[in-house]
């Protein structure tokens, strides 16, 4: 039988402003620990500490750019309209300096979860 999401939960996020991570399906929205798919909306400004998930993240940007720091230092900017894949192991740092900060999807495999996502100590 179809499940239907009737609307997301709101988690709290990491980083140096209010972000807000609307988990439509996940662990804790639809007790989906397999994939995760969230709305995120950034501010301006905002900057997450780097990680190293052991999950594969797929990223879509709606609207403004999001921005991607690699291991390598190299600045990746993905625009409304892009796409971005984070292989798992890979460390990333993510952040929307730009005016109208950023909204954008995210589909983690398995699903997102704080003990999965290896935060950097800042």
């Amino acid at each position: 039988m179809p499940v239907v999401i009737k609307g997301p939960s709101v988690i709290e996020a990491a980083g140096n402003k209010p972000k807000r991570i609307e988990e439509f399906i996940g662990r804790i929205n639809s007790e989906t620990d397999g994939v995760s798919i969230a709305r995120m909306k950034s501010p301006s400004g905002w900057v997450e500490p780097g990680q190293r998930p052991v999950f594969q993240e797929y990223t879509v940007v709606l609207a403004g750019e999001l921005c991607m720091q690699t291991e390598s230092g190299d600045m990746l900017t993905i625009e409304a309209g892009q796409a971005v894949i984070t292989a798992p192991g890979e460390w990333v740092r993510y952040s929307t300096p730009g005016p109208d900060g950023a909204e954008y999807i995210a589909v983690c495999l398995p699903a997102f979860s704080p003990g999965l996502v290896h935060r950097d100590v800042e």
